[in-house]
């Protein structure tokens, strides 16, 4: 239990359902869909969609998803895949020849094809309840009426808003001006695109005006899309893989999701007696920061789509933790791996819900970096990801960009299972520090007993090429022992990540916790 005299927040508790994220909008969207009797399927699409509105920078309906979805306690998991594809003509070996080494940032070769809304379209199909009318009327009223802008939004706004260009600045822009905190933002365009995908399902948006709209932007600016990548655009039902710690179940998206990344990480750190330390000291820290640099680098080494990754089951192997684990000197830091030959992973926006029935949904929305590429189509608004830029261009690496080909992703949603029940689905916002922050949280919760609020709420650092960041969290004598253990500290510009998840008690009663470095809350009925 947290002191209550100092800054915190108390966690929700609710047994009818519950909704955790990042803007409190947008779980009060999802709970109203779950009091109309819809189920965390439906409440999750309209939060999400919602979400591309409430935090533009993050998400929206040009950008990727990916969903783990437990239907009922005890049914298999499912795992939704809706990031989309490079176009069928690019080629790494185009942009090589131009003497680039990596994708373009802010150009229409880093736009793939936005793979969301085909996904949101499946699952509201499949599994939801109410329909995707139902779903979306929320978002629809908010496009139109405007939500004011949030403290944390403002912040990344201000942050992030020089990448505009174009429509763009029209549409995310007020007269050219970043909104301020409580300034009204709205996107008309959008609640006219999210009324056609109510009546015509997919086909409202990859087909049609609205494609017509995008792909005019994205030609004229020289990119190499085609009517025919929108048409094709399709997310992928799969399983979902697992890993073991500490006796739990850590249940990630496959690739060509960095799943397998945050279960590589936590058994690396099983073969160290982590619940013997200190969980704010300098040796636990330490022991992740080195952890994290050598499943980060096989990372960068091996994930690609699924179609041209080789390396699943070395990198889940117990063979493979065991020589990385030998390589960690307990006492000192080890050089950065390489530097990455794709761009830095940045931004997203995660939303978990329960529901009365116990189904449950972890799902994962973004457009990659603040604003994406920056590029939005003129007549909609809709923004385009930048996900492209996850591609390499080495050649003969299994993430090379290559047509019709997923790059290799960061988002990645989570579940929990203890004795084969599902029992918290949760995530972590931040990028590149996602498989990071999902080994912390499960520590937090395994090795310390922390709850989820408190999970969640605990300072984090993170090992990058630049050094390791702390946030001010940490005691100035903790800082002072891993600078001499080798450690380049720094303070992050902004906090590291966020997160949500809601644990599902033994009792029936849900538990949802929400982090506060973002906006958001858990709201249950």
């Amino acid at each position: 239990m947290r002191d209550f005299q100092l800054p915190g927040r108390s966690a929700v508790y609710a047994r009818n359902g519950i909704c955790a994220t990042s803007h409190p909008l947008a779980a009060e969207a999802a709970v109203s869909i779950l009091k109309q009797g819809g189920n965390a399927v439906d409440a999750a699409i309209a939060g999400a969609v919602l979400l591309g509105l409430a935090e533009p920078q993050m998400t929206g309906i040009g950008g990727d998803c990916f969903a783990l979805i437990s239907p009922a306690p005890g049914a298999e998991v499912v795992a939704v895949n809706g990031s989309g594809r490079a176009p069928k003509a690019a080629q790494a070996a185009d942009l090589r020849a131009r003497g680039l080494s990596t994708v373009p940032l802010y150009g229409p070769e880093a736009v793939t094809l936005p793979g969301a809304v085909d996904a949101f379209c499946t699952m509201s199909d499949r599994w939801g309840k109410l329909g995707l009318a139902d779903s979306l009327a929320p978002a629809i009223a908010y496009m139109e009426e405007g939500v004011p802008v949030a403290p944390r939004v403002a912040f990344d706004w201000q942050a992030d808003h020089g990448v505009l260009q174009g429509a763009a600045r029209r549409h995310f822009l007020h007269d050219g001006r970043v909104p301020r905190v409580g300034d009204i933002f709205r996107l008309p365009g959008q609640a006219e695109v999210l009324r056609r995908i109510a009546r015509d399902g997919r086909a409202g948006f990859y087909e049609g005006e609205v494609a017509e709209d995008m792909l005019a932007t994205l030609q004229a600016l020289g990119g190499l899309h085609e009517a025919e990548d929108f048409a094709a655009t399709r997310c992928t039902i799969g399983a979902p893989i697992s890993g073991q710690y500490q006796g739990r179940t850590l249940l990630e998206h496959a690739p060509n999701g960095q799943g397998v990344t945050a279960i590589l990480l936590l058994n690396i750190l099983r073969r160290f007696d982590i619940a013997a330390l200190d969980p704010f000291g300098a040796e636990r820290a330490h022991l992740e920061a080195e952890a994290a640099k050598l499943a980060y680098d096989a990372r960068n080494r091996f994930l690609a789509d699924a179609d041209h990754m080789t390396k699943l089951d070395r990198l889940l192997s117990d063979d493979l933790a065991d020589q990385l684990a030998a390589l960690i000197d307990p006492k000192r830091a080890m050089a950065a791996p390489a530097e990455l030959s794709e761009a830095v992973h940045k931004d997203t926006i995660y939303i978990t819900v329960v529901d009365r029935d116990r189904m449950a949904v972890s799902l994962i929305y973004s457009i990659f970096h603040g604003f994406g590429s920056g590029i939005a189509s003129e007549k909609f608004g809709i923004l385009f990801q930048n996900r492209g830029a996850g591609f390499t261009l080495a050649e003969g690496h299994p993430n090379e960009m290559r047509g019709g080909a997923r790059p290799m992703h960061t988002i990645i949603p989570a579940m929990l299972a203890d004795g084969g029940r599902v029992t918290m689905p949760f995530g972590v916002m931040g990028g590149q520090y996602q498989p990071n922050g999902h080994a912390r949280v499960m520590s937090n919760l395994t090795d310390f007993g922390m709850d989820p609020q408190s999970a969640l709420d605990a300072p984090r650092s993170f090992a990058t090429a630049d050094g390791l960041e702390l946030e001010r969290g940490y005691r100035p004598e903790v800082r002072a022992a891993l600078a001499e253990m080798g450690h380049d500290l720094r303070e992050p510009a902004s906090p590291i990540g966020g997160a949500q998840a809601i644990l599902i008690h033994d009792s029936g009663v849900l538990e949802g916790a929400s982090d506060p470095r973002k906006d958001g809350c858990a709201i249950g009925y």
